[in-house]
């Protein structure tokens, strides 16, 4: 595996196992395998048949522990899909420096852009899961990562626009202005906050038989605009299933180009950061700027 970080934590299937015969003596003689993953915050390995270890890549993952053990068991009754279950947690031990934890294992695979088996179906389905978790009371929620106002990423998301010029990509650096402005000049939430949870990658998504089955990685989830869970319209679904969400989430036009804006600004951050060490999530950036570039709906 690549390191993404510069201070990011040596892991391997051998730490993994001391660290569990250390804190969880009952799981020492189940197996260890390192998860390919998209993620770029948590090292991931399934122990066993029923279970996941995720060690946080450096500290700035170790805050999202605290939040899982109190948000997941409260937000889990209320959504349509499976979310992880934090079933344990360890502590710095065998030369490994912070906190780590024990999920449930999930099943499912993670979708591919491109490569949407039932579009329209699974759509629908992302739309109930945003949907129902808009519903979840936002009294005491914690602030969303992206539930702020687009103009809080403008100066980070033309600095990204600024580096891309001068590598390689073929990328339009005038096109990836023009859309982002125009996602900028839209009008801010002046609604009620609500829960969202702000990273709807395709890595963060799990499917089976091109229905969503569940939704993993909660650490940016929070109380903010709605907008941000839009971005799955165009990191995964295809334009001929992006009118069938935008129909099911039903969100006026201003949120609608908030949600291009905040799918544009990440893809323009992560391909500069990650196109040397996550194909996943570097493929995925390209493939937002390609659509975004040929997405002319208001």
């Amino acid at each position: 595996m690549v390191k993404m970080h510069a201070d990011e934590a040596d892991t391997d299937p051998e730490l993994v196992r001391r660290l569990v015969r250390g804190r969880f003596p009952q799981w020492a003689d189940l197996p260890v395998e390192r998860l390919a993953s998209g993620g770029t915050v948590n090292a991931v390995y399934r122990l066993g048949e029923a279970l996941t270890v995720r060690l946080p890549l450096t500290a700035g993952g170790v805050e999202d522990l605290e939040w899982e053990e109190r948000w997941l068991p409260r937000l889990a009754p209320a959504l349509p899909v499976t979310i992880p279950a934090v079933v344990g947690r360890g502590e710095p031990a065998e030369g490994y420096p912070w906190a780590w934890s024990v999920h449930r294992w999930i099943g499912g695979e993670c979708p591919v852009e491109g490569r949407v088996a039932e579009p329209d179906l699974l759509a629908r389905d992302l739309a109930a899961f945003v949907t129902a978790l808009r519903k979840f009371d936002a009294d005491g929620g914690p602030a969303a990562y992206r539930g702020v106002p687009l103009a809080t990423v403008d100066a980070s998301t033309r600095a990204a626009i600024e580096e891309l010029r001068h590598t390689d990509e073929p990328f339009d650096a005038a096109a990836a202005t023009d859309a982002w402005e125009r996602s900028l000049a839209a009008p801010p939430w002046t609604g009620t906050p609500c829960w969202v949870h702000s990273d709807l990658m395709p890595s963060n998504l799990l499917t089976s038989g091109g229905r969503l089955t569940g939704v993993i990685d909660f650490a940016t989830a929070g109380v903010g605009d709605p907008a941000c869970d839009l971005i799955v319209a165009w990191n995964l679904l295809p334009a001929s299933a992006r009118e069938t969400f935008r129909d099911a989430v039903d969100v006026d036009e201003a949120t609608w180009a908030r949600g291009r804006g905040w799918a544009l600004s990440m893809a323009l951050g992560q391909l500069p950061y990650y196109r040397n060490t996550n194909p996943v999530i570097s493929a995925n950036a390209r493939h937002v700027i390609r659509e975004i570039r040929g997405d002319t709906r208001p």
